[in-house]
């Protein structure tokens, strides 16, 4: 994307976030690429057989978006990463919905550098759960952490959209990745 249209796609953001949906109407074709993107690496955490699909998230998101009045939205990055958050709520609903009937025999251990092979298993749900979980304990604790750990795994943002939308240098994004997968690792595995 050009720095003309990173400047419309901007422009468009704030006008949405002060309540003009025909903001949103003329927004939503310029990211819905990236939007698929984040729905399909999302989904990819679903278990098969699932009626959800990737453009059905996107849409299922966008509707919810739509309903969301007074955001703060300041770039591109930034509506990424809330949209991701969207869909990735969305999920956890579904999961949690699925795993009612479920519950228990006991937590799921799972290895954050390997989500997507835990997830890959029959207890996705549950592993999915335990991850929002851990997530949301350590945005009690480290709210930044927590939002790095959403914008990058969830929203599969890159370290230099994640720095500007927190508005930190990449280094400290790095630094508060691996710090916090270390702590979540250790919240889920117990």
């Amino acid at each position: 994307m050009s720095e003309q249209e990173q400047a419309e796609t901007t422009r468009l953001l704030r006008d949405w976030a002060e309540g003009d949906r025909a903001a949103l109407d003329v927004l939503a074709p310029r990211v819905y690429k990236e939007l698929r993107r984040i729905a399909g690496n999302l989904m990819q955490a679903e278990v098969g057989g699932r009626t959800l699909t990737a453009t059905a998230l996107v849409h299922e998101a966008y509707l919810k978006l739509v309903d969301v009045s007074q955001i703060q939205v300041e770039h591109r990055a930034h509506f990424l990463a809330l949209a991701a958050k969207v869909m990735r709520q969305i999920l956890l609903d579904r999961a949690r919905r699925r795993n009612a009937a479920k519950r228990g025999d006991g937590a799921v251990r799972v290895n954050l550098d390997a989500v997507a092979e835990v997830l890959a298993g029959e207890d996705k749900d549950r592993a999915l759960i335990a991850l929002d979980d851990a997530l949301e304990e350590l945005a009690q604790v480290d709210e930044r952490r927590a939002k790095v750990v959403e914008m990058r795994y969830f929203g599969g943002l890159s370290v230099q959209e994640t720095a500007c939308a927190l508005r930190v240098s990449p280094d400290t994004v790095m630094r508060d990745w691996r710090i916090a997968r270390a702590w979540l690792l250790t919240r889920i595995a117990g």
